[in-house]
């Protein structure tokens, strides 16, 4: 199974326009870690403390978090490109007056303001470039998701490298490269159709009254005022040169980068969401308690700093899929609801651990970092019950378990079917004309399930097709097949990020039916994708009852099994070694 509206070019064939705002999202996922290597630099040259300079992370946080209340207002009135646009704009103008400026004060009030620009263009930018995608969107994900990990692992590199001159130099070149990408995005990003209805500045807030928003959203704030604690004050004990810190928040970075994109999904599908978050959070407990036992000793601070982007990859990748499960709002509101919450955490710490580290030592902020990392294992806990819930049987409102929606007429009993499960994309029609091939050779009815997917990606998630795209979608399958007499029937399967736990629900279905056969197509994401341990198509094969079978048009049918899909990663990692050469 692949990503809607997929195409045989190729995940990363994108118009000018998806480029564009991919870099855009790379220069913005450095503003965070950018700073971390000139902290100490500022502190010396600006003759600030810790604490003064701790400011930095404080103001862009909490102006990014009161602004992630009104982006989704400001965006359904002026329209999501107009809203990236004001975005990229007020990041440049305030990243340069932060690069002019001779006192903390004023990059701290400097930062204030690139933090609302942070806002506006991150609520944005992935709803941007899945409505400008054409080569994909399937592709489009993938191209988000290595611009974030990108932006992570490089902006403490590039601030390193510019701090090494000038602890000017990384606000300058964010201006530089952000003017770059604003130029780019009024060239080439069309006008955008604007939301059908608008969304009320309320929306957010109300939400919150929600118990399932509200405990994964103060879980999210706990997690994230360990984070920042780390973020902001780690750099200090380190006793490194901005070049120096540069390396190793980089090597930080592609951790995160790593952990998030390839192990979080397939943690997820083979334990859970809530037993992988459980065990996380308390990693990053016992992390962050050896970086204030070992506070006066720089290596082992270093160490433990690496090792927890690993944790902070997982976890930042399953907070978001936690969030979206259990909200019973849209997904837009639910993101700005979240991203409140834990902006205020990471705002707020920052500058209680400079108040902290003045009134006692440096490793008491690291101690109550630890301390909120195991608090939010209870808090957790609380809404276990409902994350569970969310994951076997769904909310009270928009689906956000996979769930099965039937279109046309109902299955046929008493015959075992061949289902198969595809995408909204150029190569579908031929993937279900191969699998109703392979139903009429064994006298069976076919069962169209088109997988429409949800994405969710660093707190952001958009739909990447509306109900009606998905049932146009199916309903064009059923009336071309039922025109050359096939027996076949319709369904639309919709999940939220969890491509396993959609898997698991086509097995069930399958098992439901008694179906003889389940087959899916190659998805344009690429086997390594298709094939891991969290995708759908792993699941399925693992959990279903059935024959589950690989057709490619015009080769035969390739039965999946866990050996089988050994051989296919094995595959795929020599072709992907073989390109590289």
């Amino acid at each position: 199974m692949s990503a809607p509206h997929e195409t045989a070019a190729g995940p990363f064939r994108q118009p000018k326009a998806v480029w564009a705002v991919a870099f855009a999202c790379v220069i913005s996922f450095m503003g965070i870690g950018l700073v971390d290597p000139i902290l100490p630099a500022l502190a010396e040259n600006l003759h600030a403390t810790p604490s003064q300079v701790s400011l930095l992370f404080s103001s862009y946080l909490i102006v990014t978090a009161v602004a992630m209340l009104f982006v989704g207002w400001v965006s359904s009135r002026i329209g999501a490109k107009r809203t990236l646009i004001v975005g990229l704009a007020v990041i440049v103008v305030f990243s340069a007056l932060a690069g002019t400026s001779g006192s903390i004060d004023g990059i701290v009030g400097f930062r204030a303001g690139w933090g609302l620009g942070n806002a506006l263009f991150i609520a944005t930018s992935l709803a941007v470039i899945v409505a400008s995608a054409s080569g994909g969107f399937g592709g489009a994900i993938i191209l988000y998701e290595t611009a974030l990990g990108l932006g992570i692992a490089v902006g403490p590199l590039l601030g390193g490298e510019l701090g090494a001159i000038s602890w000017r130099g990384p606000f300058f070149g964010v201006a530089v490269l952000m003017a770059l990408a604003l130029a780019a995005t009024l060239a080439f990003v069309p006008n955008l159709p604007g939301p059908k209805r608008r969304t009320s500045p309320l929306a957010p807030l109300r939400a919150l009254r929600h118990r399932g928003l509200l405990t994964m959203g103060i879980m999210a704030l706990l997690y994230n005022w360990g984070f920042f604690t780390m973020l902001g004050y780690a750099p200090y004990p380190m006793e490194l040169n901005a070049h120096q810190l540069g390396l190793v928040f980089t090597a930080w970075g592609l951790l995160v980068a790593a952990f998030s994109v390839f192990v979080a999904p397939r943690l997820q599908g083979r334990y859970g969401t809530a037993p992988v978050l459980y065990a996380n959070l308390f990693g990053l407990c016992v992390v962050m308690a050896v970086i204030a036992a070992g506070v006066a000793t720089p290596a082992v601070v270093i160490v433990a700093v690496i090792v927890s982007g690993a944790f902070i990859g997982i976890n930042n990748t399953l907070t978001t899929q936690a969030v979206m499960l259990v909200s019973p709002v849209e997904r837009p509101v639910a993101s700005s609801a979240y991203g409140f919450l834990r902006f205020i955490g990471g705002g707020l710490a920052p500058y209680a651990a400079g108040r902290l580290a003045d009134a006692t030592d440096l490793s008491v902020p690291f101690y109550l970092g630890a301390g909120t990392f195991l608090l939010a294992i209870p808090v957790l806990a609380g809404g276990h019950r409902l994350l569970v819930r969310a994951e076997t049987a769904g909310t009270e409102a928009e689906p956000v378990t996979p769930a099965l929606t039937r279109v046309g007429s109902p299955t046929v009993l008493g015959t075992p079917p061949v289902i198969v499960a595809v995408g909204a994309h150029d190569r579908a029609g031929a993937v279900v004309d191969a699998a109703a091939r392979l139903a009429e050779g064994s006298g069976s009815p076919l069962e169209v399930v088109h997988v429409r997917q949800t994405a969710v990606v660093e707190g952001q998630a958009v739909e990447m097709e509306t109900h009606e795209q998905a049932r146009a979608a199916v309903t064009a399958h059923l009336d071309r097949l039922a025109g050359r007499g096939v027996t076949v029937t319709g369904q639309i399967l919709t999940g939220v990020g969890d491509h396993a736990s959609a898997g698991r629900v086509l097995a069930r279905h399958a098992a439901d039916t008694g179906a003889r056969t389940v087959a899916v197509g190659r998805s344009p994401r690429g086997p390594l994708e298709q094939f891991a341990d969290g995708s759908l198509t792993s699941a399925l094969t693992h959990e279903a009852d059935c024959t589950v079978v690989l057709v490619d048009p015009g080769a035969d049918p390739r039965p999946l099994t866990a050996a089988t899909l050994g051989e296919l990663r094995a595959e795929a990692a020599r072709a992907a070694r073989a390109s590289g050469r």
